[in-house]
Parts: C-alpha cells; structure tokens; sequence
C-alpha cells in the first residue's frame, strides 16, 4: 500500500515540476537563458542545445546575448531562433547575437497570464489522474482482500490530502507566476 503511496507522489511532483519547467520558459518580458532552452540547431546534423554551443549571458534586463564559442555556428543559432516561434528577431554582429526582449503591453501580459493558469489547470488534471489511477490500485488491493474496506477507505482519503496538497502547490506557482508577469 505504501507503494502506492510514494509511487502516486513521484508521479504528481513530476507534474509539478514539469509545470515549472513550462513556466521558466515562458517569455516573462525580461530576458532569461531559460527561454532559449528548447531551441535546438542542427549542428553537423545533430540537433544540438544552444547553450551546449554558445555563452549565453544577461546582458541587461530584456537583453539575452548569445556568444559562440566556434564562430562559424553563429548563422545557424541564428536561423534556429528565427526559426523558432519565440516572436524576436536575433540581431547578429558577426561575434554576438543579441536578443532584445521588447516591453510587453498590458494585454500581452493579460494573454500570458491565462496560459499560465490554462497550464496549471493541465498540471491539476495530470495530478487528479494520477490520484484516480491511485485509487483504482487501492480499490483493486481491497478486492484481492489485501486491505480491508476501513484501509481502503482510510487509504482515499489520505490519496485526496496528497492531491489536495499539490493541486495547492500548483495554484501557488500559478499565482506566483502571474505576480511576476503583471509586476513588470
């Protein structure tokens, strides 16, 4: 039962985590290495990560420089970023390209706040899921008679203070990430 227990709370921290890896590469309005995270070059026909390929740096608040370190990649990080649907356009110098991370309007931020909670809203549903696949194992267990009705019925409840508790967890990044957005 304990399995069940530890194996449902693996499961839904990742769910968490991932929502937070989702959020950290959400265009916030100032300038981030995180963003260019997903981006991949294809360097010698290997989809490479653009900080396994340059310096990444913050040069000021909404100014990300890149910086690589075999200067003939320069005009294929910069196609990738184009490429990309991250909405700036890379300025290259010929040693550094540079991303200018424009001011957001006020609606540009009201837009990124509703993604924000539409991906917490997926991170809650991954979350109840697991609880429901939970549920069922312990359900099941009862009816091979490996726990009692009293165990299973204790053992939901317990089920639903875990997902209670991450789904508040979730709700709480949420809201952090919302004040971050509409502070700037």
């Amino acid at each position: 039962m304990d399995t069940v227990f530890s194996t449902a709370k693996e499961k839904m921290q990742k769910s968490v985590n991932v929502l937070k890896s989702e959020y950290s590469a959400l265009r916030a309005g100032r300038a981030t290495p995180v963003i260019l995270d997903k981006i991949r070059v294809d360097y010698y026909g290997t989809p490479t990560p653009i900080n396994q390929m340059a310096s990444v740096s913050v040069a000021e608040a909404r100014v990300l420089n890149i910086q690589p370190w075999d200067a003939s990649t320069l005009a294929l990080i910069e196609k990738a970023i184009q490429a990309s649907n991250l909405g700036i356009n890379p300025q290259n110098d010929g040693r550094i390209i540079r991303l200018i991370f424009p001011q957001q309007t006020e609606e540009q931020r009201k837009e990124l706040v509703k993604e924000v909670y539409a991906l917490a809203e997926e991170a809650k549903i991954s979350v109840r899921s697991i609880r429901r696949d939970g549920i069922d194992k312990l359900k099941k267990m009862e009816k091979a008679s490996e726990i009692t009705e009293d165990e299973l019925h204790k053992s939901e409840k317990e089920m639903q203070d875990i997902t209670d508790s991450f789904v508040k967890d979730i709700d709480k990044t949420a809201a952090d990430k919302e004040e971050e957005i509409m502070e700037i």
